[in-house]
């Protein structure tokens, strides 16, 4: 499952259901110099997604046909190709940049502004890009994993690039808070809602587990998938690595 980071609310999507996990005795991990601050943050997220976010989100999903969820999540993904179209001319993907704004104003179009998505039918396929990923085609080390709180588990470099990445995001830019935020928040609960049963998936100590796959995930995406397969594209393992660790 492919997931923008869409702003502070939006990313919460990803922070909270890393919040599901428990904290737990792990190796020393190279790559999480920081883990005994990353498991506070970790646990103060676990708290904000057990009696915030879950229970909104749960109910949503019970509420809410699945097309409509799914019309929502096309609605977002096809805002975030805005991004995508600007940081694959960034890093000078201009394929990948038509390829975008391909699928942006089909989907806008014919899809009845982005809640349909006509483009993946035609073979348009998404394949994201975000400020972060620009860093790292750009030089910049990726740096140590950090939790942030609300925002969750990023690399450094992952972090950076947020600003860049809120800024090209259209719902930055309406003016109405009430309108900004209401949009927001439907953006991290139809997340939420969409991984509810994907939790199950998680094993072991779950900060280790959802901080692992993240890393790997991130990498793959940087890598442009000259690494291998995508170890988590299935059906029992889709949702994209990178939010659900956020």
């Amino acid at each position: 499952m492919n997931r923008w980071s869409k702003g502070v609310l939006a990313a919460v999507a990803g922070v909270t259901l890393a919040g599901c996990a428990s904290q737990g005795t792990a190796p020393a991990n190279p790559q999480d110099p920081w883990e005994g601050f990353n498991r506070k943050v970790f646990a103060f997220n676990d708290t904000l997604d057990r009696y915030a976010i879950k229970p909104v989100a749960q109910g949503y999903d019970f509420v809410t046909p699945q097309p409509v969820q799914d019309g929502v999540t096309n609605f977002f993904s096809n805002l975030g190709e805005l991004r995508t179209i600007l940081n694959s001319g960034l890093q000078w993907k201009w394929g990948n940049a038509g390829v975008a704004t391909g699928r942006f104003l089909m989907n806008t179009t014919l899809g009845l502004g982005g809640f349909l998505d006509p483009a993946t039918g035609m073979g348009l396929t998404e394949h994201e890009e975000d400020f972060g990923q620009t860093l790292a085609v750009w030089g910049v080390a990726e740096g140590p994993y950090v939790v942030l709180p609300v925002l969750g588990g990023r690399t450094l470099r992952h972090a950076g690039g947020l600003p860049a990445d809120w800024y090209a995001d259209p719902v930055s830019h309406v003016e109405e808070d009430s309108t900004r935020y209401g949009i927001r928040a439907l953006d991290v609960v139809n997340y939420r809602a969409s991984v509810l049963d994907q939790e199950k998936l998680i094993q072991g100590d779950r900060y280790s587990f959802l901080r692992d796959t993240y890393l790997q995930r991130r990498r793959f995406e940087i890598n442009d998938g000259k690494t291998g397969e995508d170890p988590f594209a299935n059906d029992d393992f889709d949702y994209d690595a990178g939010d659900f660790a956020q």
